[in-house]
């Protein structure tokens, strides 16, 4: 063999030895991050704020540094309504304006928001939970903006046509909970003629399951279940989902991204070994940032909106 060839097979073992390395990490991470997560400490609420801490920090590893994180935010519309408080938001803060910021009150435009996490522990109550959701769902983007752009000016509103590849955008809903607590997320309801499902409606669940030791057996390591909505089929789905959120006032004038739509999200999932078990931590990693290019927040900021939002409420002051 020439030093040539053995050189290169020498570049080609380090190079694989290098990829497992950064395959092993990430399921280190994750083990060592539901070990974080089980940690028991007597401060009452305070565990809940430190488990949060670990979530957001889960995050902050994987999310592009153009987004921020931020813990415990209202997020706000045009419309005035204000969201139930969220225990971790993520956001594109370039283009997009704080509403209101003094300390550790931080208030967010729907506008600038790519994902909302409810994060829980030991207590998950359902109806807590869908009033939770409906919140967020119940927060619209507005769309009397303008901006410069590259080529032109562009308006929207007023008459003025939205951007075919996104008329109004809606932020990922994630769960993320303990295997401890102790909720059905959908239930079956039955009825005379069928079986009906009531689901919540979170797009992506992250459960932390415990490390179980079994007499006897080698323990199961503790480890993350990341699930995500079988709404959605494919890419297109989601696409159509994030960026068109009330597409039948549009008439069908979007893009519908049919390009999208033989792309599956499992496509994402890396496998490893002969059993070829999932690697949950980097997939999420591959599959998250898949969805927020797709989503590429933020939508142009109607600062139009909001001014006239605050002089409606000013004017109905006595």
């Amino acid at each position: 063999m020439s030093e040539k060839k053995k050189e290169l097979d020498n570049k080609k073992e380090l190079d694989k030895k290098t990829i497992l390395d950064i395959v092993n990490n990430y399921q280190d991470n994750a083990e060592a991050l539901v070990k974080e997560l089980y940690f028991k400490v007597e401060h009452g609420s305070t565990i809940g704020t430190y488990r949060e801490g670990i979530w957001k920090e889960m995050f902050e590893q994987i999310i592009p540094k153009k987004f921020v994180i931020e813990q415990s935010v209202f997020i706000i519309d045009a419309k005035g309504r204000v969201s139930k408080e969220v225990d971790l938001a993520i956001f594109d803060n370039n283009f997009t304006p704080y509403i209101f910021r003094y300390k550790n009150l931080k208030f967010l435009p729907i506008e600038a928001v790519a994902v909302v996490v409810e994060c829980k522990s030991t207590s998950m109550n359902k109806k807590v939970l869908q009033e939770w959701e409906m919140a967020i769902k119940e927060l619209k983007t507005a769309n009397k903006a303008c901006a410069r752009m590259a080529a032109k000016i562009v308006r929207t509103g007023d008459g003025f046509a939205a951007t075919p590849t996104q008329t109004a955008t809606r932020p990922l809903r994630i769960l993320c909970y303990l295997s401890e607590d102790k909720i059905k997320i959908e239930d079956e309801i039955k009825s005379e003629n069928k079986t009906e499902r009531e689901c919540l409606n979170f797009d992506i669940t992250i459960q932390a399951i415990k490390e179980k030791k079994i007499e006897g057996k080698k323990a199961e390591k503790g480890r993350l279940k990341i699930t995500f909505s079988n709404e959605f089929e494919n890419l297109q789905d989601w696409y159509k989902s994030l960026n068109h959120v009330d597409e039948a006032a549009y008439e069908g004038k979007i893009d519908e991204g049919e390009v999208l739509q033989n792309i599956k999200l499992n496509e994402y999932t890396v496998h490893k070994g002969k059993n070829k078990e999932p690697i949950s931590l980097l997939s999420f990693n591959l599959q998250l940032n898949q969805l927020l290019v797709i989503l590429n927040n933020p939508v142009l900021f109607p600062n139009k909106s909001y001014a006239e939002m605050f002089n409606d409420k000013c004017r109905e002051e006595k």
